[in-house]
This record gives C-alpha cells, structure tokens and sequence, in this order.
C-alpha cells in the first residue's frame, strides 16, 4: 500500500499547541503509512461572504487547494468556552464553500479534541462532528479521540503518553481505512 496524503489543520495558533504537537506526534507515528502535512491557519481572515468564491483571499485558496490534495483531513482542537476554537471554525467556514459542493463534501475527516480537564474536549468533539457533517464530510464514526489532561501528556511538543499516542493512531488508521474502502469503490462507480 502506498503512503496516504493527509492534511493535519490545528485548532490553536499558540506557538506551543498541544494540538499542533499532537498533530506533529502523529506525523511521526504513521509517516511509514502516510504523510501528514499541517497546514497553517494563521494567515486566515475571519469569513466574510463577500470576499467569498472568486475573491477570496490568497490563504482561503492555498487552503482549499490543500484539503483538495489531500485524501483525508486530520483536525486536533482544543476545547474553549465548550466548543472549538474561533480559528478552527473560521477555517472550516472558509473551506465550506460553495455550500454543499465544497472540497470538503465527501472527505474523509478524523477529529481530536483535547483539554487540561478529565473530559478532553468532548463538547469540542461533539461541536466539530455536527459542523463537518453541515459539509458533508465523511467524519469517522469510533473511535472519537478524547485526550484528558493533555498538558500531562504532550510535553515539550510532543504527545508522549503511551496509551493516547496509540489510541490517536489506531484512530488514525481508521481514517486511512476508510480513505482505502472509498478509493476501492472509485473504480466500481466509474464503471456503474
């Protein structure tokens, strides 16, 4: 099998995300399988409809172009105020479009939420679930990646808990499975 292109989008702009180094501990875990690029979300504008389609902003279109590539979106968000992270929102806003015709329609997406609290993000999870499903993404369903206490568990950028490094990663193989399953179904529907 050859390596999987994926696009790893990280929720947080901090120079020292935990979301950004569970992304970059990923990478590292899985680059036998697939390449994991982080695209950068800083340079985003905040969504506004009237620079949308063919006036969009150059990062609005080096974005898209990126999650086009790709065979499958990684996004790892941290938890704020109970849901995902402005950045994050603003991002998927932008790349959401054209409404229900955008690069995001059909692509399969892994979700990790994250939070220095026992319950992980799950209201970001649930937050993110409902909005790429607006996409129509192709969210994978189990596991959902919840990682408790992260700042005992990614520590000088790097996720180092054993047990969630390896959660994150047979999660991550869910995605490139099911990134598998829809490249075999291609070649039947073109013949259909």
């Amino acid at each position: 099998m050859s390596r999987r292109l994926l696009l790893g989008l990280s929720g947080s702009l901090r120079r020292g995300s935990v979301s950004t180094a569970i992304l970059k501990s990923l990478a590292s875990a899985v680059s036998d399988r697939a390449e994991l690029r982080i695209h950068p979300l800083g340079d985003l504008p905040l969504y506004n409809g009237d620079e949308d389609g063919e006036h969009a902003p150059e990062s609005v279109a080096a974005l898209k172009a990126a999650i086009a590539d790709a065979e499958g979106v990684v996004v790892a968000s941290p938890e704020y105020n109970y849901g995902i992270s402005g950045v994050l929102k603003n991002a998927i806003d932008w790349a959401s479009r054209p409404a229900y015709a955008s690069v995001l329609k059909g692509k399969p997406v892994l979700i990790i939420s994250s939070s220095p609290g026992l319950t992980g993000g799950v209201r970001a999870q649930a937050q993110a679930r409902q909005t790429f499903a607006a996409t129509l993404s192709r969210v994978i369903a189990h596991p959902e990646v919840v990682i408790t206490e992260v700042y005992q568990k990614v520590v000088e950028g790097a996720l180092v808990d054993e047990t969630a490094l390896a959660f994150t990663t047979a999660a991550l193989d869910a995605l490139l499975a099911e990134i598998a399953l829809l490249a075999e179904a291609e070649p039947e529907a073109a013949l259909a």
